[in-house]
């Protein structure tokens, strides 16, 4: 049956402010926007709220549910943080319009298209928030395509949703602050970790101590974690470059090398990898947001302003789907970002509130800074991928395919790199293996990842299944067909 949204039928002017995403920035705008007497639509397509730091297990009863962990062993020292962000939520629910389990897959001409439980759906909006969060960065090695590896996202995720561990004795790869924060999180859960394998050399990290003091509590979180994995005997590795993941039917090892070249090799049924987080911005370009570079994400991010204004009347961001700043962060520019859409709508304000708000979040940059120096993206990669290593598996494309075109001639973009070798038009629309493209391209072609674009976000963001039932309205706002 095809579901109607009744807000379909309102005036622009009295459609509801739409929220997408539920993790801490999605809820603290959906709070502020609640105090101020608006009732917002809140779409996620978790089926609890809490996004991906504070994600929740399934409700006991439920499918999937009877996995019951306390508070203080899913999230650690953010138990307290976690537990705040849940009841926010839980208190503005009779409030809001909160849709869990649905996806939005594509944003133009003022509406979302939505996908809740096999139903399409169309939900109009005159003010949006995008809160879409951040997903793994993860860049290929010989054997990524294993079973067994996984990313730290996804590690986590089976841990505080599932109830499981993604392996019995499991090597942690990569580099920044998640790395440590999942190793010690398996540990804690009795989950024997063979080692943590940190692409960043120790003196690197050394070097940007002193500005991690200026948040003294995260730095010291940080180096608790460390400590503590070594004090339970578990070998940390700095410096390290993944050679392979090796085994037949699933990872049996994990070959690596430190920068010397010393090779060596870890007996483990898992990997967990990433290389820092990437943000999650279809919905932005979709929307059609104004993108620039930048330097620090290693990315190309929508503009907007200290308030979350995008360059796009009506469209906020808020949270890392802008810009990787973190949960503490995140929270804080939710907040904000619903108080730049009342100011739009010239609501009065908490000038008081807001000006704390800026002050904190100015904080919070400055310690990213330093942070980020302490986990920098390990520049030398896009040299050192073999030319048959797979990049888009989706498409079967390996490094040599994308670096083929580039030394050819043919491309010298990551679009034209897209249409002739496939990268990025398998189910992930380049989410996954996009940063790689842009990577291996700008290696080859001799620039850097600005040099050479940023894919374009094509609808939907995320795969379909073929039998969802489209909406009558979709399409109507633009004049596109409805199949």
């Amino acid at each position: 049956m095809t579901a109607e949204l009744p807000t379909a039928k309102l005036p622009t002017a009295e459609l509801p402010p739409v929220i997408v995403g539920a993790g801490p920035a999605g809820i603290r705008a959906a709070e502020r926007l609640v105090a101020a007497g608006l009732r917002p639509v809140v779409v996620d397509e978790a089926a609890r709220w809490g996004g991906q730091i504070y994600r929740q297990p399934p409700e006991a009863g439920g499918p999937g549910g009877g996995f019951t962990r306390p508070k203080s062993a899913l999230y650690g020292f953010e138990a307290g943080k976690a537990d705040a962000v849940h009841r926010a939520m839980a208190a503005i629910r009779d409030r809001v319009d909160y849709r869990p389990r649905t996806l939005a897959w594509n944003c133009e001409a003022g509406a979302l298209d939505l996908l809740c439980d096999g139903e399409s759906l169309v939900q109009p909006f005159s003010r949006l928030i995008l809160a879409t969060g951040a997903t793994d960065r993860v860049l290929p090695f010989p054997g990524w395509t294993l079973p067994g590896v996984f990313t730290l996202g996804g590690s986590q995720v089976a841990l505080k949703f599932q109830g499981c561990a993604v392996g019995r004795r499991v090597a942690f790869l990569g580099t920044g602050p998640l790395l440590y924060l999942v190793a010690y999180q398996y540990l804690k859960a009795g989950v024997e970790v063979a080692g943590v394998f940190d692409t960043t050399p120790f003196a690197v990290q050394a070097r940007a101590m002193a500005g991690m003091l200026r948040d003294p509590s995260t730095l010291a979180k940080g180096l608790l974690f460390v400590g503590w994995l070594r004090a339970h005997g578990v070998p940390v590795h700095n410096g390290v470059r993944p050679l392979r993941a090796e085994g037949t039917e699933r990872v049996e090892a994990l070959a690596w090398r430190y920068a010397d070249g010393r090779e060596h090799r870890v007996s483990c049924d898992a990997v967990a990898f990433g290389l820092g987080l990437r943000s999650e911005t279809q919905l932005a370009d979709l929307a059609g947001c104004r993108f620039r570079f930048d330097a620090a994400d290693r990315a190309w991010l929508p503009e907007r302003d200290g308030a979350g204004r995008s360059s796009v009347a009506g469209v906020y961001l808020a949270g890392d789907g802008g810009g990787i700043a973190g949960a503490d962060a995140a929270e804080l520019a939710g907040e904000r970002a619903a108080f730049a859409l009342l100011e739009d709508l010239g609501r009065p304000v908490d000038a008081a509130r807001v000006r704390e708000l800026d002050r904190r979040l100015g904080g919070i940059a400055t310690f990213r800074r330093s942070l980020n120096a302490a986990f920098p993206f390990p520049a030398d990669w896009a040299a050192t991928v073999a030319d048959d290593t797979m990049i888009c598996r989706c498409e079967g494309v390996t490094a040599g395919a994308l670096r083929g075109v580039a030394r050819s001639g043919q491309a010298r973009e990551i679009n034209r790199a897209k249409a002739l070798t496939r990268t990025g038009m398998g189910r992930c629309q380049g989410r996954m293996c996009g940063a790689t493209a842009a990577e291996l391209l700008a290696q080859a072609l001799g620039t850097g990842p600005d040099g050479v674009g940023r894919l374009r976000a094509q609808p939907p963001i995320k795969p379909l299944p073929v039998a969802a039932t489209p909406s009558p309205l979709a399409g109507a706002r633009s004049g596109r067909e409805v199949a």
